[in-house]
C-alpha cells in the first residue's frame, strides 16, 4: 500500500491508500481546528447534530433507509483530540463494488451522502433544528459526566488537566460540562458556519478506487463547501520543561476503595527532534506492556500496586505513569516508579527487556496494516505532524532502537505533576453527613418561619 496525498480543493487534502485487501472501503473527513476552551464543546457537538438528518434525508429513519439502499454503508460522527488540534467530522464504511450484486459501485452515492450531511443539514429558517441540538447536547453531557465512572481513566485525565492547566491540552475533546450546557441552536449554527469556512480539511480513503476517480467524486460532493480565511496556523505547543523546579502535587478525595496514582513528565529535549520509534520502544520498556520495568518490578516483584502502566502523548510530549494502589502506599509506589525511570536513565536495561519491547512495538505497528480504522488514525496523525513514514517503516526502525537512545530519553524527562486520587476518611464522611443534616434543618426552619410570617399577616 502506497500513500498518495494531494490538495484537491482550497484547504482540503486527500490521502489515499489503494488496496484490495478489504471488503469495504473506509472514508473519513475531518475538520481541523485549534483546541480551545471556548469552542471545544460546540465543535464536538456539530457532527452528531449533522448526523441527525440533512435536507434530502431529514431524520434518522430516512438516513437509515438510504444507507440500507447503499448496501449497509455506514456514516458515523467522530470527535478527536490530536495534541492541541481538535478533529471533528465523519467516518464512513462503504461496501466494495466487487462484493455487491452485479458489481454495483456505491462509492459516488456514499460520498454524495457524506457531502449532504456535512453541507446541507436539516434546518428551520436557516438554523439547526433545536430538538436535534438539545437531544445531542444531552448525550454529550452524559458522556462528559460518565467519565467519572472509570476511576483509572478519570485519574489520568485529571492529572493532565492539572499538569497542563495553563495549556489548551487540558481541554478534553468534548469540552467541559459547563460549556456544553450553554450551547443553544442559534449559537451552534453560527459556530457550524465558522468551522466550515476556516477549518483545514483532511480526507482519508482506504480502498480499491482510483485516486483520480475519487478526487472527481469528492470535488462534486463538496463543491458547495464554503471557504473563507482558512486557519493554517493550528498546532500544538510542546513545552520541554516542567513548570516548577519540583513536581507539583495534587490530591483529590472521592468515595473509592482503591487509590489512583498518576505521575506526569515532560519529555524535554527528546521532543526537539522527536524520534518516534525510539519513544515508542522507550514507553514499552518503561511501562507499556507486561514485560516492562513497571509491571515486573513495581507490581510483580514488590507488590506495591494492583495495576500499573505508562503511556506517552507523543504530540504533546508527555509521559504518564498510572497505578492502582492501596491509599497508604502512595509514597512508596511513587518512589519506586521514579527509581525505575532512573534505572533507565543510567542505561540499566537488559537485552531481554530491550528485545521484548522492540518486538512488541514492531508487531503492533505491523498489525496496523490489518485495520482500516487503525490506518486512518495513524495517517491522520502523520498528516498533522507533517511526517510521511508508514507503519512498516516505523516497525523496521523500532527494531533498531538502542539502549543508549532509551537512556537519553529517560534523562531528558522532567517530572511535572503527581496526582493522587484517594478515598475519603471518616472525618470527611462525617462532615458530609453533618452538612446534609444542616441543610434539612434549614429547610424545615425556612418552612416554619414562612408559616409564622403568614400567621402574623393574618
Amino acid at each position: 500500500m502506497e500513500l498518495k496525498r494531494s490538495e484537491i480543493m482550497p484547504g482540503v487534502w486527500l490521502s489515499t491508500l489503494k488496496t484490495d485487501k478489504f471488503k469495504t472501503a473506509c472514508l473519513s473527513l475531518s475538520l481541523l481546528s485549534q483546541l480551545r476552551r471556548e469552542t471545544a464543546a460546540s465543535y464536538a457537538l456539530i457532527p452528531s447534530v449533522l448526523r441527525r438528518g440533512c435536507a434530502r434525508y431529514p431524520d434518522l429513519d430516512a438516513l437509515a433507509a438510504r444507507m440500507d439502499e447503499l448496501y449497509g454503508t455506514a456514516v458515523e460522527p467522530v470527535v478527536r483530540r490530536i495534541g492541541e488540534i481538535q478533529a471533528v467530522g465523519f467516518y464512513a464504511s462503504i461496501p466494495e463494488g466487487a462484493f455487491l450484486p452485479g458489481g454495483e459501485d456505491v462509492l459516488r452515492p456514499a460520498c454524495e451522502l457524506l457531502g449532504q450531511l456535512l453541507l446541507s443539514p436539516n434546518t428551520r429558517g436557516g438554523l439547526l433544528r433545536p430538538q436535534y441540538v438539545d437531544s445531542e447536547k444531552e448525550k454529550q453531557l452524559e458522556r462528559i459526566r460518565s467519565r467519572i465512572n472509570s476511576k483509572g481513566s478519570y485519574a489520568v485525565q485529571r492529572c493532565i488537566e492539572e499538569m497542563c492547566c495553563f495549556e489548551d491540552f487540558a481541554v478534553g475533546s468534548l469540552g467541559s460540562e459547563e460549556d456544553t450546557e450553554s450551547i443553544n441552536y442559534k449559537k451552534l449554527t453560527k459556530q457550524y458556519h465558522t468551522l466550515l469556512q476556516t477549518s483545514p480539511v483532511e480526507i482519508f480513503y482506504c480502498g480499491r478506487a482510483d485516486e483520480k476517480e475519487l478526487t472527481a467524486i469528492l470535488r462534486d460532493a463538496l463543491m458547495t463547501l464554503p471557504r473563507g480565511e482558512i486557519d493554517y496556523e493550528i498546532g500544538t505547543d510542546v513545552r520541554l520543561n516542567a513548570i516548577e523546579a519540583q513536581p507539583r502535587c495534587f490530591e483529590e478525595k472521592m468515595a473509592v476503595t482503591q487509590g489512583r496514582l498518576v505521575m506526569g513528565w515532560r519529555l524535554g529535549e527528546a521532543m526537539e527532534e522527536p524520534d518516534l520509534p525510539a519513544l515508542m520502544v522507550f514507553n514499552a520498556v518503561f511501562g507499556g506492556n507486561t514485560t516492562s520495568k513497571l509491571f515486573l518490578n513495581v507490581r510483580e516483584k514488590k507488590g506495591l500496586c494492583y495495576s500499573v502502566y505508562s503511556m506517552t502523548e507523543l504530540h504533546k510530549g508527555l509521559l504518564l505513569a498510572a497505578a492502582g494502589i492501596d491509599f497508604e502506599r502512595c509514597e512508596e509506589t511513587r518512589d519506586e516508579i521514579l527509581h525505575q525511570l532512573d534505572c533507565m536513565a543510567k542505561g540499566e536495561i537488559s537485552e531481554e527487556e530491550l528485545d521484548a519491547a522492540r518486538k512488541g512495538v514492531a508487531s503492533e505497528l505491523r498489525m496496523t496494516m490489518d485495520s482500516q480504522g487503525e490506518l486512518e488514525g495513524f495517517y491522520l496523525a502523520q498528516a498533522l505532524d507533517g511526517t510521511d513514514c508508514g507503519p512498516l517503516e516505523l516497525a523496521a526502525l523500532a527494531e533498531t532502537v538502542t539502549k543508549e537512545q532509551l537512556a537519553a530519553i529517560a534523562r531528558a524527562a522532567e517530572c511535572d505533576m503527581i496526582y493522587f486520587l484517594r478515598g475519603k476518611d471518616e472525618e470527611d464522611e462525617e462532615d458530609e453527613e453533618d452538612e446534609e443534616e444542616i441543610e434539612l434543618s434549614d429547610e424545615e426552619l425556612d418552612a416554619l418561619l414562612a408559616g409564622e410570617e403568614e400567621e402574623h399577616a393574618e
